[in-house]
């Protein structure tokens, strides 16, 4: 039952830190039968392999311990290149909340879930350069969540 509670709670927290609650439908999701260091580590090399920098990992658990929650295994992942946050920041303030992109993983049980908005999110078509980072984005992480979904 607790962990069916802590399942609860991430998620609700990974929707707050991404979106609205009005727009659930727009995550992008993974589960991996892989635990927790190993996801981890294999996110890892994945973002590597597709260029993309880590700019940093952030613990988000020492709230939830506070709460009474015991686990240590939920992370948010900031990544992203050099060239194209600079171009995009440059270009287009509006979206510099957003970047670096970021992708959530949380252990559940003996699996691994990972959660990232939809880049689409944020497209506009008065934007169209902007709009290629976002297809980009949408697509690198569908592909980056499939191979950690094969994985195991």
């Amino acid at each position: 039952m607790k962990y069916k509670n802590l399942t609860k709670v991430l998620i609700s927290l990974t929707l707050f830190l991404f979106i609205s609650a009005s727009q659930a439908e727009q995550l992008l999701m993974a589960r991996t039968n892989q635990g927790f260091p190993e996801a981890m580590l294999k996110l890892q090399e994945t973002l590597s392999e597709f260029k993309y920098s880590l700019s940093r990992v952030q613990r988000i658990d020492i709230g939830l311990t506070a709460s009474g929650y015991q686990t240590d295994k939920y992370r948010i992942v900031f990544f992203g290149t050099e060239k194209e946050i600079a171009h995009l920041s440059k270009k287009y303030p509006h979206l510099l909340p957003y970047i670096p992109w970021k992708i959530a993983i949380f252990a559940e049980q003996q699996d691994t879930l990972l959660v990232s908005a939809n880049p689409m999110q944020l497209s506009d078509k008065k934007y169209p350069d902007a709009d290629k980072y976002l297809v980009k984005w949408k697509k690198d992480i569908e592909q980056i969540f499939q191979i950690l979904r094969e994985s195991e």
